[in-house]
């Protein structure tokens, strides 16, 4: 039992020190190597939980868009419609302000496992969100929709030296994506004035840092959890 105890609770500091170092230096400047140093385990050990870093950024992408999606709809007042805005509003804010955090989403869209798994998730949130736009829709219809808004998301999370003002951006990705789903230009055209209004680099602060303290308090919960199971047995 004692070796069981020892795996789970590897695993879930791998999962604390890696959100910590992928968020806080980068997820391409930080190795396996490093997490391993870090946490003061062989690297062999790291890659019995994780065979690459590659595979704990998927375990933490599948974290951060069920987080992500629960508290922007707190923050939304107004509907889905508004917190699904107001995530794409936060998520830019927060890689237009920290070049670390921007490397950790902007290599959630470029690796496939990961973006396979933003694909799913915003596909189904899709369904709640603009469903009653696209009544007729067809599975596969919502798959080639996200297939096109996950290309337009990462083009406004990426910053250059030719980038528009994250507003601009906003306001065009947010157009062509509820475009995208038959939102009435109407409707749209008062949530992205409603979004822009919102000062949503300090929105974007808050869901990173709380975003950060979740996997914290998540992983030592789970621990609690495991040594409590290993000592009843």
């Amino acid at each position: 039992m004692g070796r069981r105890k020892r795996i789970v609770n590897t695993r879930l500091e791998i999962i604390q020190v890696g959100t910590r170092m992928f968020l806080e230096e980068g997820f391409t400047a930080t190795s396996a190597s490093k997490i391993s140093k870090e946490l003061g385990i062989s690297l062999g050990n790291l890659t019995f939980h994780f065979p690459t870093k590659e595979h704990l950024l998927e375990e933490l992408i599948e974290m951060l868009c069920d987080f992500q999606w629960e508290i922007l709809k707190r923050e939304a007042d107004k509907g889905l419609l508004r917190a699904v805005c107001l995530e794409l509003a936060a998520m830019a804010a927060i890689c237009e302000e920290n070049e670390n955090a921007r490397n950790f989403y902007l290599s959630a869209y470029t690796h496939s496992h990961t973006l396979d798994i933003i694909r799913r998730n915003d596909r189904e949130k899709a369904k709640m969100v603009y469903g009653e736009y696209c009544k007729d829709w067809s599975e596969t219809q919502f798959i080639e929709a996200e297939n096109l808004v996950s290309g337009i998301e990462y083009s406004t999370l990426a910053k250059t030296s030719v980038s528009a003002s994250v507003e601009v951006r906003l306001n065009g990705a947010l157009n062509t994506i509820m475009g995208i789903y038959n939102v009435p230009k109407e409707i749209s055209d008062v949530c992205i004035k409603e979004v822009l209004s919102v000062d949503y680099y300090e929105l974007g602060r808050k869901v990173l840092e709380e975003f950060k303290k979740y996997v914290s308090e998540s992983t030592k919960e789970a621990l609690i959890e495991a040594e409590k199971k290993t000592n009843k047995k």
